[in-house]
């Protein structure tokens, strides 16, 4: 089984800062690509921020220059550090992962976490 669980969210005021964090684990073999996602309330799920295991790094429009993304060296950790929070940014926010779990064959699967509430007052 693999298991992503994210951390970090909170209500804070706007222009405040929060740090997300996933942990994934588990029957792990290798994590390529890591990101995070949100879902505003009565929207669609929007990508954030992704990041390769080489740590090139993909932002959305709404959030470059005020997130950043990273991973651990283990690059089984990864965080999302957010300044400068709007109202707008009040969502449930998701990790995903996109790894190889332990199986006689060569699989490659996405996980999701089950997310974490992020609130920004105005």
């Amino acid at each position: 089984q693999v298991q992503v669980v994210e951390s970090g969210g909170g209500l804070v005021q706007a222009g405040g800062s929060l740090r997300l964090s996933c942990a994934a684990s588990g029957s792990i073999v290798s994590i390529n690509a890591m990101g995070w996602y949100r879902q505003p309330p009565g929207k669609q799920r929007e990508l954030v921020a992704e990041i390769t295991s080489g740590g090139s790094t993909n932002y959305g429009d709404s959030v470059s220059g005020r997130f950043t993304i990273s991973r651990d060296n283990a690059k089984t950790t990864m965080y999302l550090q957010m300044n400068s929070l709007k109202p707008e940014d009040t969502a449930v926010y998701y990790c995903k992962i996109r790894a190889r779990r332990v199986s006689p064959f060569i699989i490659w699967d996405d996980y999701w976490g089950q997310g974490t509430q992020v609130t920004v007052s105005s």
